[in-house]
């Protein structure tokens, strides 16, 4: 790791005034995890690390609208730890709280931070496919102003986001399930529960008239270069009877869009077929909460 100047502003102002002052040679810091990590492969060797800590306004989560409509807004600089454990999440967006639980250890879940790791932009993480899925924006924000966007539209390419020069993402919105939908995040494993995914997947599946799907969200992490939204999978679900042949011809298709690596948790065949399974198991898991959530006649 080279040598470098730490800054520690306290205000975004300070922060963007640093930014700008130092440009490409400046890099912001939030947890840490990703860009300590960084710094010591030598993949990024900035001569200044501007770190939020000490910027106020960023570790708050709070509701935002009415009722089914509504959902949490997330400070960037809340931890992952704090993400998975808080009652609020918990109540009203239990897949999100169970998909931070499934990062690493609870050592790393306490010094990570949800805009952090969304700003790495690995597409290994697991986090980034249920945001997706459930329509996740984020806010970027800089000097001259702020931005929103989706999640999805994040993640450019390997390790590579979004974010331009000079911005900060600051916030995370992260809306309801759909009413009379059931969902799951699952992730395969192969050596320690604390490792990246060989494949993970983030099924939502919203259930109709009587057997049929409404809508269906499936995203898969670990697959690709960013996390790989299965819309023509969807499209064979939607609308059509939750039967097993139907369910396994959508998840039959994840195999023709999600493009892995070869790399010690498995060749680049093996996750293929991995995403296969874990689509299903994830969808049929998602409709079997829509099951235990119905309402008692």
């Amino acid at each position: 790791m080279n040598d470098f100047e730490f800054h520690s502003p306290s205000s975004l102002e300070e922060a963007f005034e640093l930014l700008d002052r130092y440009g490409d040679d400046a890099r912001v810091m939030a947890g840490g995890t990703g860009v300590v990590l960084q710094m010591k492969q030598r993949l990024s060797q900035p001569g200044h690390v501007v770190g939020l800590r000490k910027v106020p306004g960023l570790n708050s989560i709070g509701l935002t609208g009415n009722g089914s409509a509504g959902g949490i807004e997330v400070g960037a600089m809340v931890t992952h730890r704090t993400l998975e454990n808080d009652p609020t999440v918990v109540q009203i967006l239990p897949m999100v709280a169970a998909t931070y639980h499934h990062v690493a250890t609870p050592r790393i879940r306490s010094m990570a931070t949800v805009g952090g790791g969304l700003v790495h932009g690995d597409p290994n993480e697991d986090p980034p496919p249920t945001l997706i899925a459930l329509g996740a924006l984020v806010v970027l924000t800089s000097s001259s102003g702020r931005r929103e966007m989706p999640v999805e539209e994040l993640f450019v390419d390997y390790y590579e986001t979004d974010v331009q020069p000079g911005e900060i993402l600051t916030s995370v919105t992260i809306p309801q399930q759909p009413p009379g939908s059931g969902s799951a995040y699952l992730k395969f494993l192969p050596r320690t529960a604390d490792d990246y995914a060989t494949v993970s997947v983030a099924a939502i599946v919203t259930r109709g008239n009587g057997n049929t799907c409404s809508d269906v969200k499936i995203v898969l992490g670990a697959v690709g270069m960013t996390p790989v939204h299965a819309t023509q999978a969807e499209s064979l679900l939607r609308g059509q009877t939750l039967t097993p042949e139907n369910i396994a011809a959508c998840a039959s298709a994840v195999k023709e869009v999600v493009d892995p690596l070869d790399d010690f948790r498995g060749s680049a065949e093996y996750k293929r077929d991995m995403a296969e399974v874990f689509t299903r198991r994830a969808i049929e898991q998602a409709i079997q909460q829509t099951l235990e959530n119905r309402p008692a006649a």
